[in-house]
């Protein structure tokens, strides 16, 4: 038995709808299944304005624009998160400053982003590891306290809540992935969420590689123009196509990824009680959206070992994020603080199988295997 780490789910319907949007002759951006995506989450979100993009990388890169960033400018985010999200406030010429996570949970401590305010910061971004959210009320009172940007890196976390409210939807812009390895997919792709209608406008225009083209092709203006920056963020209409076969199955999808992850929750319980291993802890004002499970390890060896020794029983676990603060790129740029928590879920989280195919049994087997590298060690 061989278990990979991600297998995409593909609804069927999915090809017809991709064919459907070929054949419909027009298959560049903002088309007929684009605006359907669009409609889709503007009432599911509950928001003013959303933009498809050709990834959650772009969607970022928007949010920078948006954010009128200047040479300088400094934006705080966790060390803990993917290059995306530094690098699109780097393109703008912005500092970037990170922060440690949480002791018990890797996303952002409060706290400590607070601790590194300055004159120059202009934006904190908070990122929800696999789907559960920071504490959104200590932010939100750092942004207005500080006037400053609030940005959600939501990648992991569609359909996840906090207080009863979607992710994404309470900062100043939010941003999901619909790369293969979330649980909505379009192989690549992302979502822009704008929570403020003043920018929904400009937002468009920097879509529209700085045009104000939409507004055109609504009869709004009598021709279109270059009229501020952008680029090219919106993605092929049969790419969102095959989003959109996905949110056809979206509660489906996102019910059977839940019970997934209550399969592991049960399946690993006692040996956290053990000892052996930490499991996700979720805040009383967090969801669990079935993005991923994962285990943090009592030390770097023994997630190297564990996943060694799942690998060799065919299961493919893997760790996740290096610490950006002291990677190769940013060691020399990082102003030297050390970031305990951040180095200790980098080298302890095990992220293990999980996908929407993924079986009870198969399960079963995974847990079984954990259990025993613990009880043979």
């Amino acid at each position: 038995m061989y278990i990979p780490f991600n297998k995409p789910y593909i609804p069927s319907g999915t090809l017809l709808n991709v064919a459907r949007a070929t054949a419909a002759g027009s298959i560049s951006g903002n088309g007929r299944f684009t605006k359907m995506c669009h409609r889709f989450f503007e009432e599911k979100l509950k928001v003013p304005k959303v933009l498809l993009t050709t990834s959650c990388t772009d969607a970022l890169e928007m949010t920078a624009l948006l954010c009128n960033l200047q040479p300088g400018d400094e934006v705080i985010m966790p060390s803990f998160t993917f290059v995306s999200t530094p690098n699109a406030f780097l393109l703008r010429g912005a500092r970037v400053v990170f922060a440690d996570t949480l002791p018990d949970i890797p996303n952002a401590d409060p706290a400590e982003v607070e601790k590194l305010i300055t004159p120059k910061t202009r934006a904190i971004v908070v990122v929800h590891y696999g789907g559960v959210a920071c504490d959104m009320d200590r932010f939100t009172t750092l942004a207005k306290k500080y006037n400053l940007f609030l940005v959600e890196d939501a990648a992991h976390a569609v359909d996840s809540f906090y207080r009863g409210r979607p992710l994404g939807t309470l900062g100043n812009f939010g941003t999901f992935s619909f790369h293969e390895t979330k649980n909505i997919i379009a192989g690549e792709g992302g979502l822009l969420i704008i929570n403020d209608a003043e920018d929904a406008e400009r937002a468009e225009i920097i879509w529209e590689k700085g045009t104000n083209r939409a507004a055109f092709y609504r009869g709004e203006v009598d021709k279109y123009g270059w009229v501020d920056i952008g680029s090219s963020y919106l993605p092929a209409d049969t790419i969102a196509a095959f989003l959109n076969s996905q949110l056809n199955a979206f509660t489906r999808i996102q019910d059977h990824r839940k019970k997934i992850w209550n399969y592991y929750q049960d399946g690993l319980t006692h040996l956290e009680k053990q000892g052996h291993f930490r499991l996700p802890l979720i805040p009383e004002y967090a969801t669990v959206n079935g993005n991923m499970f994962f285990l943090v390890a009592k030390s770097r060896e023994e997630r190297d070992g564990l996943i060694g020794y799942l690998r060799n029983h065919g299961i493919q676990a893997v760790f996740h994020y290096l610490p950006l603060h002291s990677s190769h790129y940013f060691r020399d740029k990082h102003d030297g603080r050390d970031l305990p928590n951040t180095d200790r879920f980098a080298g302890c989280i095990v992220r293990l199988p999980f996908f929407y195919s993924l079986k009870e049994k198969q399960i079963r087997f995974i847990t079984e295997k954990i259990e025993a590298y613990f009880r043979n060690s």
